[in-house]
């Protein structure tokens, strides 16, 4: 490297490390080409494209913190009408942290798969997939131009739908993929549009071409209405956030995908495809900066998932649908925090979180292997002294979750908090309401969980009256579900607990020792831009040098409600499945219609299976009926076969193969010609 400029061949081996490992692993590994090699080059070579790009990775974000940077087109590929068509990389420090965690994440994946699908037969094909989602999130998080922003957004999204369907001899999973593409068909549509109005208006894809043409946006209007342009492009542009990053109401995706292998939940739904909505809207600051109402409406959206599903996640007993519903509501706090303009919030939780969201999925998979592939919380208990290690980081885990102080998502969440207090867009209100009650909520689901999995009452080993149907398809190849009468759960082996202890590093100090420099320093300078009259950092920065920086902001947060909000969460769990539990039996009971409607997850499933399924069946059906069969094949084939055989019938009949028939016509043609053509009597 040089000084201020980055190598961009280095760069280029990011990606492509990755893409070289799936295409070993995917083509060579695989009956596609026949097996030519076995699992331990397969792993090997993945592994080694993902260590390789994580090296890369960081050496890029030390070069960023000395001061380097690209931005830059790495291949041509075409000029159309003046727009060129482009591969390229803008390298700073918001694509530098993301290429970081992207990566780090992915090798603990890698790692973890080792041992968690050892006994699976589609080993080197799932090693090919994670590799390949590896390189499509950082073409995505790379990218310097709208064209490769949407080649890496659908790539994940292509990729997140063969990893949720692996095991596609489930029904479930084969439901779950189905659903997730197309949830993410509908947010991709808004997407594109978003895109199109841009490069309709400013006749670029380059990010910085199109931020120094944003007054022609602000200025403009969409035809044939009064709505500001740069205010429609913005909400096409987030509804394709909602879809990837599952807020409200393009989530359903999320909690059914679960069906795939857990280190998928932990790589793409904790991490990293989950995040690219969050990241692709605070890459494009400047122009969501400057419309209040397309802010306004990423915060309420916000505020409903961060409260709503966490509400859902309360009544799981699937123990990674407890974590993936308390994913959904953690990236609705980041979006609550884009809409706030606290972009350098939202992607500080967005890195804190992808830490502690992978430590808890992995951790959740290490019990499903201690617990003989059973994920129902209500048969577990007392797994702590079976797993200690397990048990530790999980608790590691919980505790970042719950905002504990000086554990990592502790500093992120409760800026967000903070800097939602001083917002005041229409929607703040509730949005305020929303993220203080998430933080009791979410406090309750995830001690819940803990204590029910790893304190109390041991509830394994003998037959259960309730098993959840949703399980590891693991289970599919084993003729016992869950522990038999007598056994006992065990820790999980190095290659599964070494990423759990290389998680919960980061997941306990990592916000401590970067809140300064992303949220009150420089590390994002020039890079997000956050307009003058959104004032949500300023107030956060002079809060934080006010209390002392980083160990006063959490010494104060213990005389803060967001702190007793999480420990009266913490201590309510504690006393309703710890020391009586006959109290949620009753509350269930006696409040029967809230616990169905959540059960039921609001009845949006349904909502969408009647309305858009069966409208579609419907208006299918109709299109079917009149336009395939009635005017296809019924008018257009099938009456052109009838008209010809009519005609050939009428034609037949004065083919008799008489002489004196076709004399007769000839003569009555002479006839008709010499009348036709003979001059008229009344004529001169």
């Amino acid at each position: 490297m040089t000084v201020g400029q980055i190598n961009p061949q280095l760069l280029l081996a990011v990606p492509l490390a990755p893409l070289a490992g799936a295409a070993i692993a995917g083509l060579l590994g695989t009956k596609f080409l026949g097996n030519i090699v076995g699992r331990k080059i397969s792993t090997g070579a993945t592994i080694l494209g993902v260590l390789v790009a994580l090296i890369i990775s960081v050496y890029t974000l030390l070069a960023v913190l000395d001061g380097a940077s690209f931005n830059g087109t790495i291949y041509h590929w075409m000029n159309v009408a003046g727009l060129k068509l482009e591969v390229g990389f803008q390298i700073d420090s918001l694509s530098a942290m993301m290429m970081c965690v992207v990566t780090f994440v992915s090798l603990m994946v890698h790692i973890y798969t080792i041992g968690y699908m050892e006994e699976d037969e589609g080993y080197n094909r799932f090693f090919a997939y994670i590799s390949l989602f590896t390189f499509s999130m950082l073409m995505l998080v790379m990218s310097n131009n709208f064209l490769q922003l949407f080649f890496g957004w659908e790539a994940v999204g292509l990729v997140s739908y063969l990893l949720i369907g692996f095991w596609y001899t489930k029904p479930t999973a084969i439901f779950a993929n189905m659903k997730a593409f197309l949830v993410n068909r509908v947010g991709d549509f808004g997407f594109i549009l978003g895109i199109g109005l841009i490069v309709a208006y400013t006749n670029t894809m380059n990010y910085q071409e199109v931020f120094a043409s944003k007054d022609v946006l602000l200025n403009g209007v969409l035809p044939g209405t009064s709505w500001m342009l740069v205010t429609v492009a913005c909400i096409c542009l987030f509804i394709g956030a909602m879809g990837k990053s599952a807020q409200f109401p393009l989530h359903v995706w999320l909690p059914d995908s679960m069906e795939g292998p857990t280190p998928i939940s932990a790589l793409i739904h904790a991490a990293t495809m989950v995040t690219a909505g969050i990241f692709m809207v605070a890459r494009m600051s400047p122009l969501f900066e400057l419309s209040d109402t397309a802010l306004s409406f990423i915060m309420i959206i916000g505020a409903i998932t961060a409260l709503f599903m966490g509400f859902l996640g309360i009544i799981q007993n699937d123990i990674k649908r407890v974590v993936a519903y308390s994913t959904l509501s953690q990236l609705g706090y980041m979006t609550v925090a884009l809409g706030a303009s606290a972009y350098s919030v939202a992607v500080f939780h967005l890195m804190t979180h992808a830490f502690f969201k992978a430590l808890l999925f992995l951790g959740a998979g290490s019990v499903i292997i201690g617990m003989h592939h059973d994920q129902d919380i209500r048969n577990m208990g007392g797994l702590r002294k079976y797993m200690p290690i397990t048990w530790l980081t999980s608790l590691a885990g919980s505790l970042a979750l719950i905002g504990t102080p000086f554990f990592s998502g502790f500093y992120s969440k409760d800026s967000i908090i903070d800097a939602v207090m001083t917002s005041h867009l229409v929607g703040s209100g509730f949005a305020q309401f929303a993220v203080l009650a998430g933080v009791f909520v979410t406090a309750f689901y995830s001690f819940r969980m803990y204590f029910l999995v790893f304190h109390g009452k041991e509830n394994f080993g003998h037959a259960h009256d309730h098993h959840d149907d949703h399980h590891d398809a693991h289970a599919d190849h084993d003729e016992h579900h869950g522990l038999a009468p007598g056994q006992k759960p065990h820790e999980s082996p190095l290659v599964i607990w070494l990423p759990l202890v290389l998680l919960a590093i980061p997941s306990v100090l990592i916000g401590y020792f970067t809140i300064e420099p992303m949220l009150h320093g420089t590390f994002f300078k020039d890079v997000i831009f956050v307009s003058s009259h959104h004032e949500a950092m300023q107030e956060l920065s002079e809060e934080f040098h006010h209390v002392g920086g980083a160990v006063g902001m959490a010494l104060h947060a213990f005389t803060s409600l967001p702190f007793w909000l999480a420990l009266a969460g913490v201590a309510t769990s504690y006393v309703f499945y710890m020391v009586k539990p006959e109290i949620p039996t009753a509350i269930k009971k006696n409040f029967s219609a809230i616990y169905t409607l959540l059960d039921n997850k609001y009845y949006l499933d349904k909502f969408n299976e009647v309305v858009f399924a069966g409208g579609a069946r419907l208006l299918g059906g109709g299109l079917w009926n009149v336009g395939d069969k009635g005017l296809i094949d019924g008018l257009i084939v099938n009456g052109s076969a009838k008209l010809v055989g009519w005609s050939s019938k009428i034609l037949r009949t004065i083919q008799t193969g008489y002489i004196y028939n076709y004399a007769f016509v000839m003569i009555l043609g002479v006839l008709g010609f010499l009348i036709y053509f003979m001059p008229s009597p009344f004529t001169k």
